[in-house]
């Protein structure tokens, strides 16, 4: 390392104040800026953080988007998720991979361009698509994938391939980006006119255990899946005892086929962060911070212009609205790729600059969360329905959705439909119908909350979106009667397997063992036990499993199993003994008969 390198190391730790819980900060600056974190520059971090060596690497060797070895000075990374997948993706990575001469996970010689494919990306409403550095390239073709290699090899600056710009807030100076927000349907909630700072300068007219009880009142609850009553989260973490108390704002969607939030991100900013002002006020919090994930890099300075321009009208920063001794703020935390961040308390030690492993409930962050003070973690939608709550009240809000899930929800839809975007629909409706909305004229499969929720049929199209009974964080995928549903569960398993923090073994064997069993259905080797298996496998995995990540990871092969017996049957056949070869030895031994210019005698014959 160059004395110039190291100095620049050195003053990037202390940017960031030389403290341990800013160690993925630290990490992500040097790779910005040297293209990777080597050995001696972990070495340096872990001297100014004053933290274990060991602590640095595994934060660089844990995030997708951090690398011990040099990446290029444009690193391609090319979204491979199912949605992708079903839209021509492998055409558009074979182009990639004979334009530039590399397979995926390569540089090229030169040490210019980096080739990766990555999970979602949240934009299965316009793929294929592509980051290149923080650039998103949306509607990728293979013929288009040629020309941004060419025009890279010319001009390495991502910024020039950029062509029309999406609506909206894309558009703006500080985003310029072609990402189209695809907004189908705007609801009451959230895509409604607002009147900025209202729903504060309300919440601040009461005290904090009455908007506390607004809240309750509302009988919101948390949009990231769970649905856990939103009110009783804030009363906990109000409760608890704690020097300081922080509000976390979970911007990680990360779950494929959901990108809601990124709308939210860049029309409704102000929205969810007035929310998570009234969230401070109400638990008694000076601190906010927005957990964006990296995919979304390109919204960042937009997103630091809106708090600035907040603060510059007092609606953060102290004294809010004149607010004596209301003081909040927020700071913006960047991840670094890791799905299982999007569980709250992985989300918790990225913050804390830590590897992004989930923590063992109880205790729960609402007692002890952030560097173990008070927390409570709410996701970008979440905090918008608040800021709307205490504008309009309680009762407005309650009065839409069904008796158990009141307001609206945004559904990022995708897949084999005509209009593939963002709707915002009441608790309530009729899946069915939103189908005929998305212009789904042959659905046969709907993969409701991503991955980790549950595939339904035909049978359940006529049930209710709702919390008890088709519940979904956001992610809606269609499928229509082509589609192979083990193929599918197929690249879901291999998305859990890859993500899978690996703390746990039921998660970190299971995944792959599921995925195993399922590859011997679909290359023609299944038999009925092999049905058996999986679903006492998935059983032990959900009980067995950490954190949520495991304990969801069956459901896509639990929901084929129970809802589709006819895509288990056409992938199993009777046999007299449950041992059946799915060694190929012909398929095994094609090579070297080629090379030997003879067949293999076998004594079966």
């Amino acid at each position: 390392m160059s004395r110039a390198t190291e100095k620049r190391v050195r003053e990037i730790c202390h940017k960031f104040g030389k403290s341990g819980h800013r160690v993925l900060d630290a990490a992500e600056a040097v790779q910005g800026e040297f293209g990777c974190v080597d050995s001696a520059a972990m070495d340096l971090i872990a001297d100014e953080m004053r933290v274990q060596r060991v602590e640095v690497e595994g934060v660089v060797t844990f995030y997708a988007f951090l690398s011990e070895r040099p990446l290029g000075k444009v690193v391609i990374r090319l979204c491979n998720d199912v949605i992708d997948r079903m839209k021509g993706v492998d055409q558009v990575a074979a182009a990639f991979s004979e334009e530039l001469g590399i397979d995926f996970g390569r540089t090229t010689p030169d040490g210019m361009i980096s080739l990766q494919k990555v999970p979602c990306i949240g934009m299965s409403d316009q793929a294929p698509a592509a980051l290149v550095n923080d650039t998103v390239i949306t509607y990728l073709g293979g013929d288009q994938a040629r020309s941004i290699v060419r025009r890279l090899l010319k001009d390495p600056d991502p910024r020039k391939l950029l062509g029309r710009l999406g609506d909206g807030n894309n558009a703006h100076d500080l985003v310029q980006s072609m990402v189209h927000n695809n907004i189908r349907q705007a609801g009451e909630v959230i895509f409604a006119g607002m009147e900025p700072g209202a729903g504060l300068k309300n919440a601040l007219a009461m005290s904090p255990v009455e908007v506390i009880n607004d809240v309750k009142t509302s009988r919101l609850r948390g949009r990231g899946g769970a649905g856990f009553p939103t009110g009783m989260k804030w009363e906990f973490t109000r409760a608890a005892d704690g020097d300081e108390k922080y509000v976390l704002c979970n911007a990680d969607e990360g779950e494929p086929g959901t990108f809601k939030d990124r709308v939210v991100l860049t029309e409704q900013p102000e929205l969810f962060l007035e929310g998570m002002a009234i969230a401070g006020y109400a638990v008694g919090s000076r601190h906010g911070i927005l957990y964006l994930r990296a995919e979304y890099a390109y919204l960042r300075r937009f997103l630091e212009h809106t708090l600035q321009n907040m603060r510059d009208r007092n609606l953060l920063g102290p004294s809010i609205l004149e607010r004596e001794g209301f003081d909040f703020d927020v700071e913006i935390r960047m991840g670094a790729g890791a799905y299982v961040c999007g569980e709250e308390t992985a989300m918790i030690r990225s913050c804390e600059g830590r590897r992004g492993d989930p923590k063992t409930r109880p205790p729960f962050p609402a007692q002890k969360g952030y560097l173990d003070y008070p927390t409570t973690v709410n996701n970008v939608e979440t905090f918008c329905n608040v800021a709307r709550i205490l504008e309009m009240g309680p009762g407005w809000f309650a009065k839409m959705g069904s008796p158990g899930s009141k307001g609206t929800k945004l559904l990022s839809i995708s897949g084999d439909c005509s209009k593939p975007g963002v709707y915002e629909v009441p608790f309530g409706i009729r899946l069915s119908e939103v189908l005929g909305r998305c212009g789904a004229t042959d659905p046969a499969a709907v993969q409701m909350g991503g991955p980790s929720g549950h595939l339904v049929g035909p049978a359940d199209f006529d049930r209710p979106i709702c919390y008890d009974h088709l519940a979904t964080g956001g992610s809606v995928m269609v499928f229509d009667s082509t589609r192979d549903l083990w193929e599918i569960v197929d690249q879901f398993l291999d998305f859990f397997a890859d993500e899978s923090c690996g703390y746990c073994t039921p998660c970190r064997v299971g995944n792959v063992l599921m995925k195993e069993r399922v590859e011997r259905l679909l290359a023609g080797h299944g038999v009925p036990q092999d049905l058996d298996y999986l679903e006492q496998l998935a059983a032990t995995i959900k009980s067995g499993s950490r954190c949520g990540l495991g304990q969801t990871s069956p459901n896509p092969v639990l929901s084929v199993l129970k809802g589709f017996p006819e895509a288990c049957r056409s992938k199993v056949r009777e046999v007299e003994s449950e041992f059946q070869p799915n060694f190929d030895i012909r398929a095994a031994l094609g090579e070297a008969e080629k090379i030997a210019g003879r067949q293999t005698a076998y004594p079966w014959e």
